[in-house]
């Protein structure tokens, strides 16, 4: 069962849209928060990185930061820049980029059922990082970032349901910088809402695509608030699988941990057969690697890759059989020697890295949603950055306040 509800959102004036919507507040550094606000004003940046209107230097994440987030919260609320719906509605959050659309149901999902393993998660999370979102909802009374669920997309009453919904017209839509298209759609019909809620019930399991640190510190915030209000919910946008796109995360190492260029290749080729190859891997079990100016197609040797839904994965044998072992990256959460480069930049940019003084770059295929759901449904851990969604969620869509109820 995948329990959801409909609650009072807080969203743009939808003339004032295109100002307030904004680029994840985990995406971006500090510098370019300062850059995107310094002639916007009505940026969702100011209450998501509200270090922007404080001091150069100032503690991002000390009491000043989260109220002068709380103070910009009510700020754009009095000057109607953000406006709460009247009544409890779900919402439609459609995005179109180079070609294809997503449309994801932006509704509250049980803290209850993510604290039982119903709704299914798949990475570790930093304390630091769930203690900044806890602080942060705490200081708001409310969650300004969606937690970003997937789900399978085999049924026909929930496909019905969210097509149905669809077909009124956006309350806004703008395009973005980055030419990304979003567009949000209120569904207030309270037949299309019950039918949405009774659709969404038949559904086995909700998968966290992305937001691991977001529902952490939502389950977290409900227990401090026992509850209160609607804080035993937590705002998810839901997507089917087969409308998202997975794009690679690829790495850059600094240096081959004392190898010379000649000894890293040959321990390399023990396990894999090297060759002349693309800057992009062509299949699901191949990876491209970046060394000395040319670009090489690695595949595992018969035997290297183990048969269980982690150890299986590309990103998992790289990191077991090359950046473990032979380039002594043995905790890539905290090791400095290896970047991680989101698909979106693309292999240029790990040549560049490398032409620029890096040792190697390792250009992946991406990981597969069925391949998320493999790992969430054996109750195991994918490696650290081995999904990079796009298009990415926009800030300051869609807020849910704990007191909307």
């Amino acid at each position: 069962m995948a329990k959801i509800r409909p609650f009072r959102g807080i969203r743009p004036a939808n003339d004032r849209a295109a100002a307030v919507i904004a680029p994840p507040y985990d995406v971006v550094s500090e510098e370019e928060c300062r850059a995107l606000t310094a002639n916007n004003p009505q940026s969702f940046l100011r209450i998501t990185r509200s270090e922007v209107d404080l001091p150069v230097g100032s503690d991002s994440h000390g009491p000043e930061a989260y109220a002068t987030a709380r103070r910009n919260l009510d700020a754009f609320l009095a000057e109607g820049h953000l406006v709460q719906d009247e009544t409890p509605s779900l919402y439609l959050y459609r995005q179109t980029w180079r070609g294809r659309t997503q449309t994801g149901l932006m509704a509250l999902c049980s803290v209850a059922e993510y604290d039982a393993g119903t709704i299914k998660r798949h990475e570790l999370t930093r304390p630091d990082k769930e203690q900044d979102r806890v602080d942060n909802m705490l200081a708001l009374e409310a969650q300004p970032g969606l937690v970003f669920l997937a789900f399978r997309a085999g049924s026909s009453d929930v496909r019905g349901a969210m097509q149905r919904a669809a077909t009124h017209a956006p309350a806004w839509q703008v395009t973005t910088d980055d030419g990304v298209q979003h567009a949000l759609i209120p569904v207030t019909d309270s037949d299309e809402i019950d039918g949405l809620v009774t659709a969404f019930d038949a559904v086995d399991s909700l998968y966290i695509a992305d937001g691991h640190h977001r529902s952490a510190a939502a389950s977290r915030v409900a227990d401090v608030r026992k509850n209160a209000g609607t804080s035993g919910w937590f705002l998810a946008g839901i997507f089917p699988d087969t409308e998202l796109q997975v794009m690679a995360y690829n790495r850059v190492v600094a240096d081959l941990h004392g190898r010379s260029v000649a000894q890293f290749r040959t321990a390399v080729e023990a396990e894999f057969d090297v060759t002349p190859g693309s800057p992009t891997p062509s299949e699901r079990g191949t990876i491209s690697m970046y060394l000395e100016g040319a670009w090489h197609t690695l595949t595992p040797r018969p035997g290297v890759v183990p048969a269980d839904p982690v150890g299986c994965l590309d990103v998992a044998v790289l990191q077991d059989r090359i950046l473990g072992p032979l380039l002594g990256i043995g905790d890539p959460r905290r090791d400095t020697r290896v970047q991680f480069v989101g698909g979106i930049r693309g292999p240029e940019a790990l040549q560049a890295a490398v032409d620029g003084g890096a040792a190697v770059a390792f250009h992946m295929y991406p990981t597969g949603m069925d391949q998320l759901f493999d790992v969430a449904d054996a109750g195991l851990l994918m490696p650290p950055k081995s999904t990079w969604f796009e298009p990415k969620l926009r800030g300051g869509v869609v807020l849910h306040r704990f007191s909307d109820a």
